[in-house]
């Protein structure tokens, strides 16, 4: 990363996970930065991964971003996702002329207002934690430089991780960055109905995103409904 304007995504980096005493999160200041620096960048959202049902969002540059972090999440692909399942950088510069690729995020993304896409994968070895992703309004490509750049940002975001995850474990306390939109209600609701209807986690949660996605609603929505028990889902058509 040279030249001074590129410093403001760099101090972000070089900043400390979640250090005591600052305003906002340090992902946060990540997404932010990426914006800032990155011309061709409308938002950016950096998420922990673990699969299918676990994910956090631990930036995002703005209500736009975190909007596109819901939708992918409740269609269950999209850029962040198949960047983490493959450990591969994703880019999409023209989502209308891609969207066969992940159908169900598409149609929601594009009337929401996404025209590109790219996800950088953030892992260290076998080690995957999560994702870096960077849209735009319209559809374009990123230069090769903001390319560059996105790809070293997730390799320096994702060794600051592993040292905030390797000092908690160090300091025997649970590694529990700050989020700026969680899913643990989703996680509730699921072991929720696992245990009410007597299915598997997967099928609960199965059953959860097919309500969100047939009722065009966030999942995060319908978990809540489902712990203050407004819905049932009982019947898996519901």
């Amino acid at each position: 990363m040279e030249g001074q304007h590129r410093q403001p995504l760099w101090k972000a980096l070089a900043a400390a996970p979640d250090e005591a005493g600052r305003r906002g999160s340090w992902a946060q200041g990540v997404c932010l930065a990426c914006v800032e620096t990155m011309d061709q960048v409308d938002a950016a959202i950096l998420a922990l991964r673990a699969g299918p049902r676990s994910e956090e969002v631990l930036g995002a540059s703005d209500a736009w971003a975190a909007r596109l972090a819901e939708l992918e999440y409740t269609a269950g692909e999209g850029p962040g996702a198949e960047a983490f399942d493959t450990g591969s950088p994703v880019l999409v510069p023209d989502l209308t002329a891609d969207q066969v690729r992940w159908p169900g995020f598409a149609q929601t993304a594009l009337a929401a207002g996404l025209g590109a896409t790219f996800a950088f994968p953030l892992q260290f070895g076998g080690i995957r934690l999560g994702t870096l992703e960077l849209a735009r309004r319209r559809p374009g490509g990123l230069t090769s430089a903001e390319t560059r750049d996105a790809a070293l940002a997730a390799d320096l975001a994702t060794a600051a991780l592993l040292r905030q995850s390797r000092e908690a474990e160090l300091a025997g306390v649970e590694f529990a960055p700050r989020t700026v939109l969680s899913y643990q209600d989703v996680h509730i609701a699921t072991g929720m109905l696992s245990a009410l209807l007597r299915i598997s986690l997967d099928d609960a949660f199965a059953r959860l995103r097919a309500h969100a996605y047939s009722t065009n609603r966030p999942l995060l929505d319908v978990a809540r409904d489902v712990l203050e028990r407004r819905i049932t889902l009982e019947e898996s058509s519901e």
